[in-house]
């Protein structure tokens, strides 16, 4: 594991523009066609980006996003390129401190949606049945439990949101009002496409992946591509197989166990967040690792 002094909160590469700083992802201009992203340690909770970085977090996420860019591809063409870092950034320290976090993709334009799958029956969406016995206007079965598996899973989008304010989720009209009948299939078919097959190569290896969101965009021949990060603990919920049960919320690969530990804080959940002990942030460090080392290594 890293150690804090070596953790990344917020980069700072001056040979290049910064087009764009996210809860996690600070993304600089290359050139008309191609784009820096530099994957931080930030951490965000309730939508809310904490003071505090979770040591190699970045390096987790950007490694497993690769991995799952990579076999993804015999189902849709993906934003990485063959630039190297150093080819783009001249500064050795810098190199250094992106090594293993920063990636140069292809310039794309962006849906203004989250493809979210959803296999298991948790978290807004067990609120949602609870309240409406639907989820994102699809009706479900009648007396499923919290984290029960669904009978197949769903394509249940959102809108993105601005950094500090909560997405929103929606339901297939909407989806088709904002990207049109044709490509909100192709985005549900081919989400729900690379959703099942790395749920069984998962499974294998001992993870549920309860959900996730993928985001997509489209090329000069408006040719859709799959881009920003892929089932990753930041983007999905993973559950141990060995401690999965029905009824109740399944501990996870991902920051849930920091959100656990909000939410026994006298918090308001607005900004700031508060700061977090070490032993927090680590043992959130120690499972995105852990997650890590168990799908790819």
């Amino acid at each position: 594991m890293q150690s804090k002094s070596d953790a990344l909160y917020r980069s700072n590469i001056k040979s290049l523009p910064l087009i764009n700083e996210g809860k996690v992802r600070d993304i600089y201009g290359i050139d008309d066609q191609h784009m820096l992203i530099v994957t931080s340690d930030r951490l965000s909770a309730f939508d809310v980006i904490l003071p505090d970085p979770v040591p190699g977090k970045g390096r987790v996420l950007t490694e497993v996003s690769n991995f799952w860019f990579k076999r993804c591809e015999n189902i849709i063409p993906n934003h990485l390129t063959d630039i190297a870092l150093k080819d783009v950034i001249k500064d050795t320290d810098d190199i250094e401190a992106l090594d293993g976090r920063a990636i140069v993709v292809r310039k794309l334009r962006p849906l203004p949606i989250e493809a979210v799958i959803r296999g298991y029956l948790i978290g807004s969406g067990w609120k949602d049945y609870q309240a409406t016995g639907s989820v994102c206007g699809i009706r479900l079965p009648e007396g499923l439990q919290q984290a029960e598996k669904l009978p197949e899973a769903i394509f249940t989008p959102a809108t993105k949101a601005d950094v500090g304010d909560h997405d929103e989720n929606i339901d297939f009209d909407a989806t088709v009002k904002l990207i049109g009948q044709e490509l909100a299939e192709q985005v549900r078919d081919i989400s729900l496409k690379i959703y099942t097959q790395a749920v069984e190569y998962a499974l294998e290896r001992d993870i549920i992946i309860a959900d996730t969101k993928f985001e997509f965009g489209l090329d000069e021949n408006d040719q859709l591509v799959l881009i920003d990060e892929v089932l990753t603990p930041d983007s999905s919920r993973f559950w141990p197989v060995e401690s999965y049960k029905v009824g109740t919320s399944p501990p996870s690969f991902d920051k849930q166990y920091i959100r656990d530990y909000l939410e026994t804080l006298d918090w308001d959940k607005t900004a700031p967040g508060p700061s977090l002990p070490d032993e927090v942030m680590n043992t959130t460090a120690a499972k995105y690792e852990e997650a890590r080392d168990k799908l790819i290594k």
